[in-house]
Order: structure tokens, then C-alpha cells, then sequence
């Protein structure tokens, strides 16, 4: 006959050391219902016939810990910090772009106290939280004025919402695309109110092509960067000046979706090629591919937009930057409100700008140094970590050759030569290690290739790495 009498009253239970701890830390509230999980658990066991339950010291010892797993796993957060090893910078699973130090720093500042998100100080009235960015944003890109709102997708349906709602929007078939989360640009033109006019061939199309599809209902010229594809082959698209030209021969503004947010000022790239030799004085080298901001701002678009994290390194943000009189038509749109962002991403997109503006943004904005890391750099470090793995009993690491990605729709097809350091334990498959690894705290996020698991360290930060080690080595 089961023994339910070793069970401790749960008030019993309350008066314990530890238990008066837990109710510290996660309140009185969720440790009794805890208790009460863990006390009926311990009492299905014994009901089960569990033979090591049979005081009240080891029933009591064993509701304890199990109150303690489970408050753990209740308040544990579901966003948490990762170690990211796949060698994928711009990861969108795991948060795209990591924060540079100044922009962290001005987070904290803001964030623990009030701040001057809608109030002029120099007036002591009222202000606009939409004019916060906009100087640095206009000094970096030329362009006459700037809005941030949450996204780029909301940047791309905000622009087109407010310049071309009722009317047709002239859009080659080769840039209707569909980036991640099935986010597809006739579907949000559709949402905007626009009218969508698809002009020239998915691999072919010409000026003419829009001039042909000019009329009184035309609202807008719009051109979508491709993000995450490549047309290859027999391929022609106008120059955007050849756009802006007819857009203004005709008098339609033409807009662009630039994406990735590369803003072409500041983040000078030195790295070595595949064959070691160094590519002195390049400007962006391994995202020469992608569109700059500035530069369309040069060729005369009326208003583009493009993405405050990806190539930007900042926070999540969609910009939208041209001239005066157009952005002023967005910044007074019903849905600027709606889609308008916080004091937390205004304080760290200022920041990682004025890392851009002070031309400190190679050095200090993670993303643009870990595009412009050399090999060598990333060499010396996966040889010291490759060291102390195969220092461990069971372990094997050797330093492979390999490619990391920008990923985010940035730089599509671009691979940048790196250094693995591909790691194995003795009796357990990739995939299991894969899945340990997972498992630590901070989780690690690693990929297997041809079979072996495999860390690359140029987006992992360089202050983790002896963390990794241990992490590795404690697995």
C-alpha cells in the first residue's frame, strides 16, 4: 500500500531554506503552484511503486527540486542571447544585426529614464518623435529628408500607401519578389491601396517598357532591389537615372526599395581575396553588388527606401529617405502612426549613424567588421580554439577551409573565404552535437558541412571566444 504520508504539508514545504529562496526570486504566488506540481508528481511516483521514496527528507528534497526545475523553465525567456556560429552575418533567425557598443550604450541611457522622444526642449512644448535620425540621415545619404518606421516592408507599404494609393505603380516582372516570410511586393502594393503594372519580361526590361505604360494613372515608378536572388544570363534593366529621366519627362516620381541599407559612406573594406592577396582601397568589396543609398540619392530618385539593420548594422528599421515634399506627404499618412517606432530603436539607430558619420563604422558597427575580417584574422582564432578542443579527452577539431554568407537578402551568391573549425566527439554523430550544442546556456548555433559539425568564428565576437571554449569543453 502506497505511503502518501512521507509527502510534506505544501506549508511544510514553504518553511524550507531553498524554498524560501525560490519564493524570493520568482514570488510566492508561482512557487506554491509549483510546489503543488512537484508535491502531486512525487505522489504519482510513490503511487508508481517508487522504492527510493520513502521518508519525508527525500520526498520533501525532491518536490524542491523539481519546484526549482520548473520555475526555471516558467520564467526562462524566450528571447535569449546565442553565440552565433553559422558564419552568417545578417542572420534574420537570429536577430539580424548585432548593436555596436556606442549604440548599446545609448540604449541604456534611454531606457532607464524619461527622455525627449515628443518634447522640444528648447521650446518646453510639444515636439515630433519623426524628426529624431533625420539630420544624420540626411547628411549620410544627401537626401533633402528622412522618416524611420519599424520595418522596410512597412517602409515599402507606407511609401506606396501614401504617394500612389488608387493609382498604378509601373514595376518590372523581374523584381516582383518574395523575400522571407513570404513577404511579396504585389501583395503589399495590393495592401498599400496601389495598382500594380507589371512592365518587360522577368529577364529582360527596358526604359521603353515603362514609357510604354505611362498614362493619367500612373502614380508612381517604382524599382525593387532583387534581395535575395540573381537573374543570370541574358539579362538587361535601365539605369536608375534612365528611370528618373523619363519619371520626370513625364512628371512621375519614381521610388526605389533598396533593401539591405548599405549607405555607401563609411565603412571602408580591407580583406583578402581566396588567394590571399590583399584588396587595398575597395569600398565595400564583398557588397560591391548592392545598391547604395547615397548613390541613388545622387542619381536623382525622388524617394527610396531601404533597412536600418542588414547592411546598416543598426537596429530593426525601415527608412524612408528623397525629397522634401514627398516625405513630408508619408510623415503626414494615417498610417505613419501606426508603424512608427519606439525611443529604444530611434536611441540605437543615432547611434550606430554617428558611428557612420564620425567614419568610425568598420571598426565599430559588428556587421561591417565582421564583412571586412581577413582570414587571417579568423584563422588565429580558430587555430586557438581548434587547440584547446583537441586538448580534451574525446574530442577531435581540425581548421578547414570555407565560405561565410552576409545572408538577410543582402549580397545574394556572395561568399566570403573563412576558416572551420570543424569539431567531433567520439561516439556521437553531427547531428547530436548539434543538437548539444543547442542545449548549452547561451545556446551555440552551428551547421554541419558533409557531414562534420562546424563553427565559424567570423560572427561569433571576439570577446565569446574563450566562453565558446568552455562551453565546447563543458558539453
Amino acid at each position: 500500500m502506497p505511503d502518501f504520508r512521507v509527502i510534506p504539508p505544501i506549508d511544510a514545504l514553504r518553511q524550507r531554506t531553498a524554498v524560501r529562496a525560490l519564493e524570493a526570486e520568482y514570488g510566492a504566488a508561482a512557487a506554491v503552484d509549483a510546489l503543488r506540481e512537484s508535491a502531486a508528481a512525487v505522489r504519482d511516483a510513490i503511487a508508481g511503486g517508487d522504492s527510493t521514496l520513502t521518508s519525508a527528507d527525500g520526498a520533501a528534497a525532491r518536490i524542491e527540486t523539481a519546484a526549482a526545475a520548473r520555475l526555471r523553465d516558467m520564467f526562462r525567456p524566450s528571447l535569449e542571447p546565442v553565440i552565433n556560429a553559422t558564419g552568417v552575418i545578417v542572420h534574420t533567425n537570429l536577430g539580424r544585426a548585432p548593436l555596436s557598443a556606442s549604440a548599446i550604450g545609448r540604449l541604456v541611457d534611454v531606457a532607464r529614464g524619461y527622455s525627449s522622444l515628443e518634447y522640444d526642449v528648447g521650446s518646453g512644448a510639444r515636439g515630433r518623435r519623426d524628426v529624431h535620425a533625420e539630420a544624420l540621415l540626411c547628411r549620410l545619404t544627401g537626401a533633402e529628408a528622412a522618416v524611420v518606421v519599424n520595418n522596410n516592408a512597412a517602409a515599402t507599404m507606407l511609401m506606396l500607401a501614401a504617394l500612389a494609393a488608387g493609382r498604378e505603380v509601373i514595376v518590372s516582372r523581374g523584381e516582383l519578389v518574395e523575400i522571407g516570410g513570404g513577404f511579396r511586393v504585389p501583395d503589399v502594393m495590393a495592401q498599400s491601396g496601389a495598382i500594380l503594372r507589371e512592365v518587360g519580361t522577368t529577364n529582360k526590361t527596358r526604359a521603353a517598357d515603362y514609357a510604354a505604360a505611362i498614362s493619367d494613372r500612373t502614380g508612381l515608378i517604382l524599382r525593387v532591389h532583387p534581395s535575395n536572388f540573381r537573374i543570370e544570363g541574358f539579362t538587361e534593366r535601365p539605369r536608375l537615372t534612365d528611370l528618373v529621366a523619363l519619371g520626370r519627362s513625364f512628371n512621375v516620381p519614381v521610388a526605389e526599395d533598396l533593401g539591405s541599407g548599405k549607405l555607401g559612406a563609411g565603412s571602408t573594406v580591407n580583406r583578402e581575396s581566396e588567394s590571399g592577396a590583399t584588396l587595398e582601397g575597395r569600398r565595400d568589396a564583398p557588397v560591391a553588388s548592392e545598391p547604395a543609398v547615397r548613390d541613388s540619392i545622387l542619381d536623382g530618385v525622388d524617394v527610396c527606401c531601404f533597412s536600418g539593420d542588414k547592411l546598416l548594422g543598426g537596429p530593426q528599421a525601415g527608412i524612408i529617405a528623397g525629397r522634401a515634399a514627398l516625405v513630408g506627404v508619408v510623415r503626414r499618412h494615417p498610417l505613419m502612426r501606426a508603424l512608427r517606432v519606439d525611443k529604444l530603436t530611434y536611441a540605437a539607430l543615432e547611434a550606430t549613424l554617428a558611428d557612420y558619420a564620425a567614419g568610425r563604422a568598420a571598426d565599430t558597427v559588428p556587421v561591417q567588421r565582421m564583412i571586412a575580417m581577413t582570414r587571417a584574422e579568423i584563422r588565429a582564432r580558430a587555430d586557438a580554439l581548434a587547440a584547446v578542443m583537441s586538448s580534451e579527452a574525446g574530442w577531435r577539431a581540425d581548421v578547414i577551409a570555407g565560405a561565410s554568407a552576409i545572408g538577410g537578402g543582402s549580397a545574394p551568391g556572395v561568399e566570403l573565404p573563412t576558416w572551420l573549425v570543424a569539431i567531433e566527439r567520439d561516439g556521437a554523430t553531427a547531428d547530436a552535437l548539434e543538437t548539444r550544442l543547442r542545449r548549452l546556456r547561451p545556446p551555440v548555433i552551428a551547421r554541419i558541412v558533409d557531414d562534420r559539425l562546424v563553427l565559424d568564428l567570423r560572427t561569433v565576437m571576439p570577446d565569446q571566444d574563450s566562453m565558446l571554449a568552455l562551453l565546447l569543453r563543458n558539453a
